[in-house]
């Protein structure tokens, strides 16, 4: 699968996205993390201040077609 991280773009399989999902959960304590769509992945860090925020960017996201991963309070 193709995974965006900043401005690059890395292939890697399906395991080794899923770890680097681990390691990209502990560094964003309230926000979006990654999205996800088929065979691409894009690793984000956006920060959230509130709940609200936080929804509307998942839903953002979701209109999109892609899956969010997120952390919340």
């Amino acid at each position: 699968m193709k995974v965006k991280v900043g401005s690059r773009m890395y292939q890697m399989s399906r395991k080794e996205y899923q770890g680097l999902l681990e390691v990209a959960k502990e560094q964003v304590p309230f926000g979006v993390y990654a999205v996800e769509k088929s065979d691409y992945a894009e690793l984000r860090r956006d920060v959230c201040e509130s709940k609200t925020k936080l929804k509307e960017l998942t839903r953002q996201f979701k209109l999109q077609g892609f899956k969010v991963w997120s952390n919340g309070r």
